[in-house]
């Protein structure tokens, strides 16, 4: 056997980057914060109206809708989805002037969760 066929056993002398025991990175990311979209009780808008805004702008089926369209009209308020804040805001605007072109007040909020 020659010296080049000898496997290299040598300790490192701590310069070299083979020498390195570096972990990768890790990105350190945080969940955005989220957002309750809150629909608030009015004596105008009729209940099919509220229940046609859950079913179209928040995907809830008929069963669901109904559900929130009662707590809506016997607590005041209640929320209808909870999302990013760009999503959030988008949904209350969407209902909003969803509810103005038919000339219903109803009105969405948003808070934080």
């Amino acid at each position: 056997m020659t010296d080049t066929d000898k496997p290299d056993t040598r300790q490192g002398d701590g310069q070299g980057d083979d020498d390195l025991a570096v972990a990768p990175a890790k990105p350190k990311t945080k969940k955005p914060p989220l957002y309750k979209v809150i629909m608030h009780n009015d004596d105008f808008t009729p209940m099919e109206f509220v229940v046609e805004c859950l079913m179209t702008y928040f995907t809830r089926d008929r069963e669901q809708a109904v559900q929130i369209m009662l707590t809506v009209h016997t607590r005041g308020k209640a929320v209808a989805g909870t999302y990013t804040a760009q999503i959030a805001e988008t949904k209350v605007t969407q209902v909003n002037d969803h509810a103005r072109a038919h000339q219903h007040p109803l009105l969405c909020t948003m808070e934080q969760a």
